[in-house]
């Protein structure tokens, strides 16, 4: 079980003790990501998650904050999405003060040197290069930008070479102060430590924590009427592709419904999918389907990768599983392996203190309350194979399919005729 308080300043914090782990997780989580910055300044969000490790108000050399975790054999990082920024810190139980004390010393404050920005700029800039040369992840943005197009929910995470090179150390410092708010930040704090010691000693670091608003983010349109093609014409052994359709965001009714069909889709190696087009058709070697929902988005899309020549066949492949899943209810052995796949795999990853603290900061964060796995276990046992075909009727439909594809490909027409087609 949990225990959640919040601060005076708004700041709330979850302790998560986890009997029997010798590891505790200190993540801070905070309500900005990249679907709350302005165009000109797209990637701001992840740019500043890298720049608190360059030095602190505690730890005015970097290779101190470089240095803590590593001798004691624990670990630091961050990442940044669409709606959050995160700072985590893992160790051994004992080391627990040292964990928080660095986390919340790098969040709170950075001094973000100006000497340190060019080099920053280089390396995420680097990591941009990376994630271009690999269609794997090159895809994911192309995909995003056909779903939202030029909005805030459109640009990748990273944002681009023009942005990135706007961004100064104002901008940066700016950016900070008023979209790192108490009213948007959890803490949560999960492992092998005892609940008293988690909230004392997170409060007592972060009770300073200035209060401000939360920031506000951009709405996102989501207008579509017919399929959409987004084509990134490169020479690949391989095609890259995703195929799906616009689906429903956290706070929908029929999300658990919709969850249950990406897994009946796309989990696992007995998922529709995987055995009709990896096994009978020996299409892809990789391929999978999810249903991804966030505050005020969400999607169904199948990841496949495949040779050129075959492209239109995987498409058609796919969209045939679309179609049949939409005018049959799942059988109630299929189903109950679903809903079997689903609590297993979430069952399996709360093991880890990582996730198990990521499981309650998430849902405190975006959803605005927490369910235990038992309250989530209990919402999939309840979902009939009835509201699992509702959904699948109300999403596959030819006005709402998307398709982004990387490969030495030129026209968008032939690819908009198979999706008009084949659903």
């Amino acid at each position: 079980m949990y225990k959640k308080i919040t601060l005076p300043n708004g700041l709330r914090i979850i302790a998560a003790p986890q009997e029997n782990s010798q590891t505790v997780t200190v993540l801070v989580l905070t309500g900005t990501g990249s679907k709350y910055e302005p165009k000109e300044i797209n990637g701001i969000s992840h740019f500043l998650e890298h720049m608190v490790f360059n030095g602190s108000k505690k730890r005015p050399d970097k290779k101190d904050i470089m240095e803590a975790m590593d001798k004691v054999g624990g670990i630091s990082n961050a990442f940044t999405g669409y709606d959050y920024t995160g700072y985590w810190g893992k160790a051994r139980n004992e080391n627990f003060e040292l964990a928080l004390d660095l986390t919340a010393d790098i969040f709170l404050n950075p001094l973000l040197p100006q000497n340190e920005i060019e080099k920053e700029r280089k390396v995420i800039t680097e990591e941009l290069n990376m994630y271009l040369d690999d269609p794997k992840i090159h895809i994911e943005d192309l995909w995003i930008d056909l779903l939202y197009g030029d909005c805030a929910a459109g640009r990748p995470i990273i944002g681009n070479r023009e942005s990135l090179s706007g961004i100064n150390r104002e901008k940066l410092v700016s950016y900070k102060q008023k979209n790192y708010s108490p009213a948007n930040t959890v803490v949560c704090v999960a492992g092998g430590i005892d609940e008293r010691d988690i909230l004392s000693k997170v409060e007592e670091h972060f009770k300073s924590f200035k209060k401000e608003e939360a920031p506000q983010k951009e709405k996102v349109l989501e207008i579509q009427d017919k399929p959409m093609v987004s084509l990134y014409e490169k020479k690949t052994d391989q095609a890259h592709m995703m195929l799906g359709t616009r689906g429903y965001k956290i706070s929908d009714s029929r999300r658990y419904a919709f969850s249950l069909l990406s897994v009946v889709l796309g989990k696992g190696f007995s998922s529709r999918m995987f055995m009709n087009i990896r096994e009978k058709l020996g299409l892809s070697y990789y391929l999978s389907t999810s249903a991804e929902s966030d505050p005020d988005t969400g999607c169904l899309v199948t990841r496949i990768g495949l040779d050129n020549t075959r492209v239109g066949e995987g498409i058609a492949a796919i969209l045939k599983e679309y179609k049949i899943i939409s005018q049959e209810k799942v059988p109630a052995e299929e189903l109950k392996k679903a809903k079997e796949i689903i609590k297993g795999r979430m069952a399996m990853s709360l093991e880890s203190s990582e996730s198990l603290a990521s499981f309650y900061a998430d849902q405190e964060l975006l959803e605005g309350e927490i369910l235990t796995p038992e309250d989530i276990f209990a919402k999939i046992n309840s979902v009939t194979a009835e509201e699992i075909l509702a959904v699948a009727q109300d999403i596959f439909k030819p006005e709402k399919l998307n398709l982004a594809l990387i490969g030495p490909f030129k026209e968008k027409e032939e690819f908009i005729n198979l999706l008009n087609s084949n659903l």
